[in-house]
């Protein structure tokens, strides 16, 4: 159980290293947002797609955090992080690797889900590198 941000970031750290399913991580409402690399997501039905899609065709994740920063309040919590990730695309066979930056907000949640116990859930989430793909 994810009774801390900073625990729900840890544990979907894991979860993408392991290829579980991301999706229970995020708020379910239209205002989730979700930036990845190359893409932009908006609302949780496109962001569940997205994950279920990536899950589906990568493989072998490493994902290094460096520099976990949390603030946790009452209802929210921010976070930031610099990442080291790196996957195979199990469709072309290709390894990727990324130095990234990684933040977003979390809320903590209003309603008892019956599938888990997570406490917080992404309302959005930002994650970039700064050199070219």
């Amino acid at each position: 159980m994810s009774t801390t941000a900073q625990a729900t970031v840890r544990d979907y750290y894991d979860a993408l290293r392991n290829g579980d399913p991301l999706e229970p991580y995020f708020l379910e409402d239209e205002s989730t947002v979700k930036f990845g690399i190359s893409e932009g997501l908006f609302g949780f039905e496109r962001v569940r797609e997205a994950l279920r899609e990536q899950t589906e065709t990568t493989a072998d994740w490493t994902v290094e955090s460096d520099r976990l920063e949390v603030a946790e309040r009452d209802a929210f919590a921010t976070f930031a992080d610099e990442v080291t990730m790196a996957w195979t695309d199990t469709e072309s066979g290709e390894d990727r690797r990324f130095e990234t930056r990684w933040s977003g907000t979390l809320v903590r949640s209003a309603v008892e889900r019956a599938d888990d116990d997570q406490n917080w859930l992404f309302a959005t989430m930002h994650v970039s590198t700064a050199r070219e793909l």
